[in-house]
């Protein structure tokens, strides 16, 4: 290195930069995150004063054409969905994912669907050769002419390979793997992850080309790299799911140009990601009979309701601290909905183990499940279960109280749609719901009417 050069410390996890190495970052609080790096003297490509995203005269925004335009869809309806109905020219996506759980098979069906519309698409890998691109392309029938494939990280011959072969749908996998030569850091390192970002969003902005962004994560689950780089994107996706399980969810955590609060169910097959019109009959498929313990309800999904199971296992401990584990739920909630059942229901759950699991790994936090929570664990605790074709909605208060739910009728609907006969709601979201054909809606005001009504 040369002596003329500065160099500065940055944050491996928020970008900070400080003069000085520091155990403890001061921004975000990681331990052990500060990597030296040599400070940038020059003017970096891409962001100079002659780059710009628009006119550089202003204009009234209701001169702007408001019209709305052609979405790209990519014939993957549980993807569209997410997106909020296709992709939007220029606009920028980045996919995140537990590493071996689908994002590279994910990438490949979305360009082949799109060049199915007999557009070009070009995909880049830091991390595979053209080789292996092309076997996993043939494993997952996804051969096309439109799909340009190329194994390169440098940032500058990627963009001259944009302006070249001017593709309609850009993927870049992933992005920790780009680098740019004006800096002197590390693949991967902040600086160059978030040089390479900025410069692909210029790129997509000024050139109307959708790009998808694959990015690596951590073990506390979030994207790696600068949070800068999740502020930048347009639209932030996270792929869910358990290897040991063939489903996975994928889920938007922010989105420009429709809901946040949409997923789309795939099941991972042979052949690559299937699917899944009918969630609810895919997690139900497996449900117990006449089993204490297990209890079904419905999860809203943005505008899709779901019928989920939930199971719980109480059992007396020889310690002097029970065990709470829950997987699939926040599990501040269930304590808080244990302490309303000791105090209201008179359970003496201090001295018992609770374990709790939602059937296919779905993580389901909304409030409106809280009585299927209670009604698990009381079926557990009094070995007593659930009557059959009975379904329980509603959100309890800390005095023990039922309070209403949103989207009732569409939970009514999809719980009359799949079979099932009786459904305990919330007494006032009774009183406003029209009857539904084959389905008895009791209302209840206290968990201890709904517990009298189910046992």
């Amino acid at each position: 290195m040369n002596k003329t050069q500065k160099t500065i410390f940055s944050c491996q996890a928020c970008g900070y930069q400080t003069a000085k190495w520091m155990g403890k970052c001061p921004d975000c609080g990681k331990w052990q995150s500060f990597v030296e790096e040599v400070k940038a003297t020059k003017s970096r490509p891409g962001i100079t004063a002659g780059t710009t995203l628009t006119k550089s005269q202003p204009i009234a925004i209701d001169a702007i054409d408001a019209n709305d335009e052609n979405r790209l869809t990519t014939g993957i309806k549980e993807f569209d969905r997410v997106l909020g109905g296709g992709l939007v020219s220029g606009t920028l996506v980045l996919i995140g994912g537990d590493p071996g759980i689908g994002k590279s098979t994910l990438m490949l069906q979305v360009l082949f669907g799109v060049a199915q519309k007999n557009k070009r698409v070009l995909y880049v890998s830091g991390e595979e050769s053209v080789k292996q691109l092309s076997l996993r392309s043939r494993r997952l029938a996804t051969v096309s002419p439109e799909i340009l494939v190329v194994s390169e990280i440098d940032i500058d011959a990627i963009l001259t390979m944009v302006e070249s072969v001017k593709p309609d749908v850009l993927v870049i996998d992933s992005i920790q793997t780009m680098y740019s030569s004006e800096l002197t850091s590390a693949p991967g390192s902040v600086s160059q992850v978030r040089e390479s970002a900025m410069r692909l969003m210029l790129m997509a902005k000024n050139k109307g080309v959708p790009t998808f962004l694959v990015g690596h994560v951590t073990k506390d689950g979030a994207i790696a790299g600068p949070r800068l780089l999740e502020h930048m994107v347009d639209t932030v996706l996270y792929f869910e799911g358990d290897r040991n399980h063939v489903f996975r969810i994928l889920r938007a955590v922010k989105n420009r140009f429709g809901s946040t609060n949409e997923i789309g169910v795939f099941e991972m097959k042979g052949h690559g990601l299937d699917e899944v019109d009918n969630p609810s009959a895919i997690f139900l498929s497996e449900r117990p009979e006449g089993s204490p313990g297990s209890v079904v309800t419905a999860s809203m999904e943005g505008t899709r309701p779901i019928l989920l199971e939930f199971q719980a296992l109480v059992s007396s401990t020889s310690f002097g601290t029970p065990r709470r584990t829950i997987l699939g739920l926040d599990q501040n909630r269930v304590a808080l909905l244990t302490a309303v059942m000791e105090k209201k229901l008179g359970m003496h759950l201090m001295g018992h183990d609770i374990f709790m699991n939602v059937a296919g790994g779905v993580k389901v936090v909304e409030p409106a499940v809280d009585l299927g929570i209670t009604s698990a664990i009381a079926s557990s605790f009094l070995d007593k279960p659930i009557p059959e074709g009975s379904v329980v909605l509603g959100e309890v208060g800390l005095t023990g109280e039922v309070r209403a739910i949103g989207q009732i009728d569409n939970r009514a609907a999809e719980i009359s749609k799949m079979g099932f006969t009786r459904c305990l709601v919330p007494f006032s979201n009774l009183k406003r719901m029209p009857d539904v054909d084959g389905l008895e809606l009791v209302g209840v005001k206290t968990v201890e009417e709904a517990i009298e009504n189910l046992f």
